[in-house]
């Protein structure tokens, strides 16, 4: 009987601290990266420039959202640039790139549909 009465007290305590997790707009901003996208080249013009995306999104998701924003087929490629001068990997987290190049609060990637630096 002392079992069930541990259970519900068990049960009663996550739901606290589940209740006290911190959910704030503060926490959530702590965890978004603000990204600056600006064409070079080629590459057509985004309306809006500034996304808030997750540090745990990697590069190459970067570049599937820029896709599927202007329409881009499937066939087309877009390369994405840090500081004008190299291309991380698609699989590099947001986050790392930020925490290394990142300036000013935010970072700039270059995008475009044809290799153009590095």
């Amino acid at each position: 009987m002392s079992d069930d009465g541990n259970e519900s007290r068990d049960s009663k305590n996550t739901e606290t601290e589940e209740k006290s997790s911190p959910t704030s707009p503060s926490h959530a901003v702590e965890s978004k990266i603000d990204v600056l996208l600006k064409p070079a080249g080629d590459a057509p013009i985004m309306k809006k420039k500034k996304w808030a995306v997750d540090r745990n999104k990697r590069i190459g998701w970067v570049g599937e959202f820029i896709k599927k924003y202007l329409k881009l087929t499937a066939q087309d490629s877009v390369f994405l640039y840090v500081n004008q001068s190299f291309a991380p990997t698609p699989d590099t987290e947001i986050g790392s790139v930020f925490d290394c190049f990142g300036s000013d609060g935010k970072l700039v990637l270059h995008y475009c549909k044809t290799q153009a630096w590095g």
